[in-house]
């Protein structure tokens, strides 16, 4: 498989209305925004106290590089009524053709 067919792979995952959501992404989290498509991934998450657990919802962001390729800590992303800011720098894929990102809500 060459590259331009993982490429393809992830445009059509992103594209697809029932994976991929429309959403603003506002660098610095200012200006009007720039459209890109999103993944939003919302796994709950094991959090340790002691003796004590807690699940903690999360809130994760797949954005495709070529869309967002400078997106990083404190950056914005407006899906709807719903604003969550990323936290922490993205991780990104080994092909380089996605960022993964954690975010809160705002």
């Amino acid at each position: 498989m060459t590259m331009s067919a993982f490429t393809s792979a992830v445009d059509m995952l992103f594209a697809d209305s029932n994976i991929g959501e429309d959403a603003l992404w506002k660098a610095g989290g200012i200006g009007a925004g720039v459209a890109v498509r999103i993944i939003r991934k919302s796994p709950d998450r094991m959090a340790e106290f002691g003796d004590s657990r807690a699940v903690l919802p999360t809130v994760g962001i797949d954005i495709r590089r070529s869309q967002a390729a400078t997106i990083t800590d404190g950056d914005l992303i407006v899906i709807g009524a719903e604003t969550f800011k990323i936290i922490g720098e993205p991780m990104g894929d080994a092909l380089g053709l996605v960022s993964a990102c954690e975010a809160v809500k705002v």
